[in-house]
């Protein structure tokens, strides 16, 4: 058993495929209600199918595997104006990502708080968190938060004597 400050190799090192990654461990949540309210019209809408998503969350760097998400979710659909939705899953993810918040704000934070580059970022959410989040993707993130000059706007102010 390794004591404090003991230097221990990261055991998946020798990975150069994504194939090749730990299995992650699987926690199930469920979303799946009998009726929700109509986001349009606010009326009772019953519920006519259940879907299942699955999120990459942060995982365990104790037991070396990351972690994902499989949320099972109702889909309904509102007789009076007949709108189709499903229960909401945005304090989880957002529409079509495959990756938590947590995962999306930590990955912005490291690059635009931290000033790590994209691929060192990338890494330490593997080594530190067990999530594996390709470098272009955490790119696009940070883009989209506004970029690396609109989320360190300090950087942007004229030094003195610059006219």
């Amino acid at each position: 058993m390794p004591g404090p400050g003991e230097y221990v190799p990261d055991a998946t090192e020798g990975i150069t495929r994504v194939e090749d990654l730990p299995k992650p461990r699987i926690h199930k949540r469920s979303r799946n209600f009998a009726a929700r309210p109509c986001p349009t019209c606010h009326h009772p809408a019953g519920r006519y199918g259940v879907g299942t998503r699955t999120l990459h969350d942060l995982g365990d760097p104790r037991s070396a595997r990351p972690l994902d998400l499989v949320v099972t979710f109702s889909r309904h659909r509102c007789r009076p104006c007949g709108r189709h939705f499903t229960a909401d899953l945005t304090d989880l993810a957002f529409p079509k990502c495959l990756y938590t918040r947590r995962v999306q704000q930590l990955a912005v934070r490291l690059v635009a708080e931290d000033g790590l580059p994209y691929r060192t970022a990338s890494w330490h959410l593997w080594r530190d968190h067990r999530v594996f989040v390709p470098y272009a993707t955490i790119q696009n993130w940070v883009e989209d938060a506004g970029g690396k000059n609109l989320l360190r706007p300090l950087d942007r102010l004229p030094r003195r004597g610059s006219g």
